[in-house]
């Protein structure tokens, strides 16, 4: 690779490009459960949402991912941390989920959680199913016609864990 992918926190200036990732990434409707026509204020709420942990990837200065960590249920069970991770299509294939991935480990171990769980990885989705195996995380339920995907109708989806 000849630039360098750096990851810093998400600032209120990155908004504009966290949408343009998020409408291009949910436009096949295919990985994440919003709508493909989900509005701006939707998604942007949902993922800079003030208990988030919100990063960027950025690439030759142009930030072409974005992940964010929160807890994934309040209270007893937040010691366990749930991700969510988007790169943009023009930059698959370049390691910058693998990288947003392991950084993203250890954000959550610095930030005092025991482990991650990925409440909903579809199982159409082989290339984040592989990263996530080879990131350390084990398959620990699949649920039935969890998904509506927008090409094969109803879809399994996995439940992704691993200590941290």
């Amino acid at each position: 690779m000849d630039s360098e992918i750096t990851i810093r926190e998400a600032q209120q200036t990155d908004e504009s490009h966290i949408w343009e990732i998020a409408k291009k990434v949910l436009k096949g409707g295919d990985t994440y459960v919003f709508d493909p026509s989900s509005p701006k204020h939707k998604i942007i709420d949902y993922w800079l949402f003030e208990e988030n942990h919100v990063y960027v990837a950025i690439l030759d200065n142009r930030i072409c991912g974005t992940y964010l960590l929160k807890n994934n249920q309040p209270d007893l069970g937040s010691h366990i941390a749930n991700g969510s991770y988007m790169v943009h299509p023009d930059f698959r294939g370049k390691g910058i989920g693998k990288l947003m991935g392991e950084h993203s480990i250890e954000e959550a171990r610095k930030l005092g959680y025991r482990g991650m769980q990925f409440n909903i990885v579809v199982k159409t989705n082989e290339s984040a199913v592989r990263l996530w195996k080879k990131l350390g995380f084990q398959i620990v339920g699949e649920v039935p016609d969890a998904f509506q995907h927008q090409q094969f109708g109803l879809t399994n989806a996995y439940i992704m864990y691993r200590k941290i």
